[in-house]
């Protein structure tokens, strides 16, 4: 059976919000992308607390300036496809108030029809964290947990009550309700988090993985799975940030995932053989201009199939 492949839609400064998010999503749809994605970054302090992913001394990436807002952008999207999913790949769950998130994901997923997957993490910013103001970084796998359970009683049945340890909820009606189960794909990378992939999550989510780790995240969520006694699937949807080029990439410092069409089926095939149910592709940050996003879209997307992925 052939890999489900969903495509990044433009965040990024270089697109134009007013038309591109909306031109790119139908695009997708025409070209036969199962699904199209969107992910989250608040803000780009000046003085970096820390560096990119808690790395001490790496630089945030200039592209993450001035990034559209993740629900915004894919609420443009539904409105103008009838059949791809529509995922957030991923939304930093503890930077928002849980409520107003479930709220706002079920309104979504009735307004498309059912659409709507639920790609949720703890995110790794600092100054993000101290901006939102919703809880402390240290804290963030707790909050996430709890964003989860938040999302799982709102989109349950009427009257809806919780009590966490931030969150309140006396009983209440809270509507609309989605319109199917909201799948929540959790990302992770450690035991902890894969352990709340098994415990609250119907997939995972890994982010910017090499194959080999990948591999190795699969074998222990299958172990973690195993141990307290899961049955049930985990869909797997490996979120990829690739940097296309019209033309192959011939030094040796090849990363994966960086060159042409025909070197990133490649490397989308080693994850094919691991085992994938969907790949969010994101093609967005090395492209001029939404034309230059479609093009290279149309192209990996073909050759996709053409190799039998």
């Amino acid at each position: 059976m052939a890999i489900r492949l969903g495509l990044g839609l433009p965040q990024l400064r270089q697109y134009d919000l007013a038309k591109d998010v909306t031109d790119v999503a139908r695009a997708a749809e025409r070209t036969g992308y199962d699904s199209v994605w969107v992910y989250e970054r608040l803000l780009v302090p000046e003085s970096p607390t820390q560096g990119l992913y808690g790395v001490p001394g790496l630089p945030w990436p200039d592209w993450y300036r001035g990034m559209a807002h993740p629900l915004v952008t894919l609420t443009l999207a539904a409105a103008v496809t009838e059949r791809v999913r529509l995922g957030t790949g991923v939304v930093v769950a503890p930077l928002h108030g849980p409520v107003q998130l479930a709220k706002a994901l079920a309104t979504l997923d009735a307004a498309s029809g059912g659409r709507v997957v639920a790609g949720l993490g703890t995110g790794w910013s600092t100054d993000e964290f101290a901006a939102a103001g919703i809880g402390p970084h240290n804290r963030r796998g707790g909050l996430l947990e709890e964003v989860i359970k938040v999302c799982r009683a709102v989109w349950g049945q009427d009257p809806v009550s919780f009590e966490g340890r931030t969150t309140k909820i006396d009983a209440a009606v809270v509507g609309p309700k989605p319109a199917r189960p909201i799948p929540v794909l959790v990302a992770a990378g450690g035991d902890r988090a894969l352990g709340r992939v098994v415990d609250l999550g119907d997939g995972w989510i890994p982010v910017a993985m090499d194959v080999q780790g990948y591999a190795a995240g699969w074998r222990k969520l299958q172990d973690i799975a195993a141990e307290r006694g899961r049955t049930r699937p985990i869909e797997r949807v490996p979120r990829v940030n690739a940097l296309y080029s019209a033309t192959p990439y011939d030094g040796d410092d090849r990363q994966p995932f960086q060159g042409s069409a025909d070197q990133i089926v490649a490397d989308l095939a080693a994850y094919a053989e691991v085992g994938v149910d969907e790949v969010l592709l994101d093609l967005q940050t090395n492209p001029r201009d939404a034309q230059e996003l479609k093009d290279a879209a149309a192209e990996v997307y073909e050759k996709v199939r053409a190799a039998g992925l």
